[in-house]
């Protein structure tokens, strides 16, 4: 995150990352159209009920969006409602807002054969959740919590594009609301 002259802070679109000690690019995409050939490799929901977000604690990594991978077989809008399901307990209307490029072509380690692709695109939602259910612990969260939007970056554990995502779920809410007028 960083301070402009005039004290506001803001976040660039793109970021590099260390995962498992590899460097990957990051470069956020607001509505991005993905075209036949990009690979959509999971998908995330940030799910709102009575202008709250829910996040989930996952084992070993601590509060996030609901989200994961797509499945064989799966589109990737079957697949958030799994995951939202899975680790939220929540089901709802879904949005479209995005997508974050995961790009490793700087990445030194990157295995051509391996589980990702070079370039894939991890795709964004909002939900309004219309439904809430009974927080069972069956699958890999062990909390479920509800979180002011401004609360968000003190309880969040991801990198700093994550805000940006939230501030375009925060206002296509907007924008739905506007155009339903």
């Amino acid at each position: 995150m960083y301070t402009n002259e005039w004290g506001e802070c803001y976040v660039e679109n793109q970021t590099y990352v260390n995962w498992d000690g590899q460097t990957v690019s990051l470069t956020w995409q607001p509505y991005k159209q993905l075209h036949a050939s990009d690979v959509a490799t999971s998908v995330h929901g940030y799910c709102f009920l009575d202008e709250k977000l829910v996040l989930v604690q996952v084992k070993g990594r601590g509060f996030n969006v609901p989200g994961g991978h797509v499945e064989k077989g799966e589109v990737p809008e079957q697949a958030l409602r799994r995951e939202v399901y899975e680790e939220a307990y929540v089901a709802g209307e879904l949005t479209y807002i995005g997508a974050i490029e995961v790009n490793h072509s700087e990445n030194r380690e990157f295995m051509e054969n391996g589980k990702y692709p070079k370039v894939g695109y991890q795709l964004f939602y909002r939900m309004d959740i219309t439904k809430c259910f009974l927080f069972l612990r069956q699958f890999e969260t062990t909390a479920r919590i509800w979180v002011e939007t401004e609360e968000v970056p003190y309880v969040m554990n991801d990198h700093e594009l994550a805000l940006l995502v939230l501030k375009e779920a925060v206002a296509s809410k907007r924008k739905l609301d506007s155009n339903s007028e």
